[in-house]
């Protein structure tokens, strides 16, 4: 299945996103950017572990998370094999976002303040 590979830099905060990931090191800012590795257990108030239901041959993914100027989800995306799918959002939106549904797959949520998460589709 393929994965969400992403580096982020300690300096400026620039994201990432390796569409091929072959080893080699990606600069920014003089330093080298670090692998951002998702978390997928919530073990603070706010939620941050991307849900979904299930609704036919659809997925509603939802974060039940703060969408406030300072601590938002920025994104939410879905991985498999066959299809990769993200959409952003602003401060004030509903973190939401329906996916074709794929047995599999991974779904992806990202915060500005705690970083990456994730949950397998069943």
């Amino acid at each position: 299945m393929k994965e969400l590979v992403l580096k982020k830099c300690s300096k400026c905060k620039a994201l990432v996103e390796i569409l091929e990931d072959n080893g080699c090191e990606i600069f920014c800012c003089g330093e080298e950017m670090k692998s951002v590795a998702p978390n997928s257990v919530d073990a603070s108030v706010e939620k941050h572990v991307p849900n979904y239901e299930i609704n036919g041959d659809k997925i509603l993914v939802k974060v039940n998370h703060v969408m406030e100027d300072s601590h938002y989800i920025e994104w939410i995306a879905m991985y498999s094999d066959k299809k990769t799918c993200k959409k952003f959002f602003k401060p004030g939106e509903i973190a939401e976002s329906s996916f074709k549904y794929i047995p599999g797959s991974t779904i992806y949520a990202y915060c500005n303040n705690h970083g990456l998460w994730s949950n397998v589709v069943k």
